[in-house]
């Protein structure tokens, strides 16, 4: 027997409304990851190493989300004991690799190319997945590779007058690996570990890791309180800085939750894809920069090759929030690594 309409319209309503801001809140996320290459060049410009950066950020962040982690855990401290293998991981290849070798492209690229060589990690998955198995991806995922491979050689614009940094190519890349090592470390499904606390533990693994590197002077290490350009004005060191710790990461991280409990992983994955707009968006509106009109099309196929990929539920390829695809995607919710 159907239901009265009094009872399904308020409830669809409810669940459009829920969706809505849902998408509005991954769309904040996005924004809000894409300023950290911004907010991190200002400060190497100035005389910060990356190494420096990427400690005091995932420091910092990991300070203010302390507390609420803590509330989050319940006092269930065997859930970190059962999960250290996971957080240390996640803090090692998804926190502190992805982080340290993005700034180390940003620092020698645009912002926007920097974070498309990385946005290449799904594509770099396939082809492991297909030379590990022998079996052979869906239309879909062949065709989206194809066309990210296309574009990252038009924005490496290597006929061009503009010389692409080729040890930047190379931070960018390694970046892509980073990513997709942890996309399949924590491919396995995980309900005993609460995100917030999986975020908070990788921040803190990977902060005092960046500080033991610099300490035993293994990274080059450095910062600087000279004031800093940024959106064409002069202003104090920690302006950026402050932004990145509570704009880019904890705020990011936050409102990323939020949004893939609201929209299901997969489809919070295809918003964050938007995170390479806002990123050169950001570098326009705030460092002055832009990437070519070449390099801006080949942005373009890498991003509509990775929709494609994501298309293809055919293959193994894990969701882009860190979990694998489920049969019911909106009952899975991961927190996966972002700049």
């Amino acid at each position: 027997m159907a239901k009265p309409i009094s009872a399904t319209v308020p409830g669809a309503a409810r669940i459009r409304s829920a969706g809505a801001s849902g998408l509005l809140i991954a769309l904040l996320s996005s924004s809000v990851f894409g300023l950290s290459g911004s907010f991190a060049k200002s400060l190497m410009e100035a005389g910060w190493t990356p190494a420096t950066a990427v400690a005091v950020r995932m420091g910092g962040a990991a300070a203010v989300l302390l507390i609420p982690a803590l509330i989050a855990l319940h006092g269930r401290w065997y859930q970190v004991r059962q999960n250290w293998k996971t957080i240390g991981l996640f803090g090692l290849a998804g926190v502190a690799g992805c982080q340290f070798f993005y700034f180390n492209a940003v620092e020698r690229l645009s912002v926007g190319v920097a974070l498309l060589l990385e946005f290449l990690a799904p594509v770099l998955m396939v082809l492991w997945i297909w030379a590990r198995t022998r079996r052979r991806p869906g239309a879909a995922t062949i065709a989206g590779a194809a066309a990210a491979v296309a574009g990252l050689v038009l924005v490496l614009d290597l006929g061009g007058d503009l010389r692409v940094d080729p040890l930047g190519i190379l931070w960018g890349l390694a970046a892509a690996v980073c990513l997709a090592m942890y996309f399949f470390i924590t491919a396995k499904q995980n309900d005993t570990l609460p995100p917030l606390v999986l975020t908070t533990g990788g921040l803190l693994v990977g902060a005092v890791t960046m500080f033991l590197l610099g300490l035993t002077g293994l990274l080059p290490t450095g910062f600087s309180t000279s004031d800093v350009v940024l959106a064409g004005w002069v202003t104090r060191w920690w302006v950026p800085l402050i932004g990145l710790v509570l704009l880019s990461t904890v705020l990011a991280y936050v409102t990323g939750i939020i949004a893939a409990r609201a929209l299901g992983p997969r489809v919070a994955s295809f918003v964050s894809l938007t995170e390479v707009l806002f990123a050169v968006l950001w570098a326009w509106l705030l460092l002055s920069e832009l990437p070519g009109p070449v390099q801006l099309a080949g942005g373009a196929l890498i991003v509509a090759g990775l929709v494609l990929v994501r298309l293809d539920r055919k293959t193994d390829l894990p969701d882009v929030s860190g979990e694998a695809v489920p049969a019911n995607p909106a009952d899975q919710i991961s927190a996966g690594p972002r700049n």
